[in-house]
């Protein structure tokens, strides 16, 4: 039910997304503004960002407004109402995109997950307080904020992810993407964890300012690492796929694809075992 109330929602933030252009370019000329990279992070904040994560979030409201009447929700079934109405915008979204054309089936691939990742937040702050037996006005305010949390990264990944289309050095930009995706999808997976009942992941754990300060650099290194081994992978992909099956077995070609592949591959495996590392180290220090 909460997957075809995401679909739904979907369709309404699509609408209401044309309504606002419709509506912006009566006053300035808002196609212009947003064909420049600064024009697009404007559209990203005020018009895409806040229209789907509110649509987003009234998908998931309104059915639990009726839902609670007769149940008492648990913390987890929010969140995983929130993950299902996401993954329902998500179906609607590629739905739109394949059926203009706009965007390959391994494009909407990786973009599938994005949007249960963008409301994870507001999601767990919403979850909260359901579940609670005294709903407090600081718990309502922590829904606003994570709300706010996810615009942001709502508008910022789709900010990165435009920097590709532009000319050095905002071009540089889009190598800041697939590390933040990263990022989102472990703070997605501590989330997870958190609303069952499982202990968080820990990685940084040192006591002292600067232990503390060498542990997050290293989790940053491990993210940079592995998100841009991922986008080097993606780049590989898009490269060969224009190419004919027959020209994959050129000599130049087979090692162009061997040699890029075993340089991400590097750079995913010494990645993960910088993550490994500080996973052990913490489980050290507490066990």
């Amino acid at each position: 039910m909460f997957f075809i109330i995401g679909a739904i929602s979907g369709l309404l933030a699509l609408r209401l997304e044309w309504d606002f252009e419709t509506l912006a370019n009566s006053f300035v000329d808002w196609q212009q503004i947003k064909r420049s990279l600064p024009g697009i992070a404007l559209r990203q904040l005020v018009e895409v960002g806040p229209i789907e994560e509110g649509c987003k979030l009234t998908a998931v409201l309104v059915p639990i407004y009726y839902l609670q009447r007769k149940y008492r929700l648990l913390h987890s079934s929010v969140f995983l109402f929130t993950i299902a109405v996401a993954l329902g915008f998500t179906a609607e979204e590629n739905w739109i995109y394949f059926f203009h054309g706009t965007a390959s089936i391994f494009d909407r691939t990786i973009g599938t997950p994005v949007h249960a990742m963008f409301s994870a937040p507001w999601g767990y702050a919403l979850g909260i307080y359901i579940s609670s037996k005294n709903r407090l006005n600081r718990d309502k305010k922590f829904i606003f904020r994570a709300w706010l949390n996810s615009v942001i990264c709502h508008a910022l990944v789709n900010i990165l992810s435009s920097a590709w289309g532009y000319s050095l050095p905002l071009r540089f930009l889009s190598y800041g993407l697939f590390p933040f995706l990263l990022w989102m999808f472990w703070r997605l997976e501590q989330l997870l964890r958190k609303v069952q009942g499982k202990p968080v992941i820990t990685l940084i754990w040192y006591r002292t300012i600067q232990r503390r300060y060498w542990q997050r650099s290293l989790v940053l290194f491990a993210l940079m690492l592995g998100g841009n081994a991922i986008f080097g992978l993606f780049l590989l992909v898009s490269k060969i796929s224009p190419l004919s099956p027959s020209k994959l077995f050129d000599t130049y070609i087979l090692w162009f694809i061997f040699s890029r592949f075993l340089l991400n591959l590097f750079f995913g495996v010494l990645a993960w075992s910088i993550y490994r590392y500080l996973r052990h180290s913490a489980r050290r220090r507490y066990f």
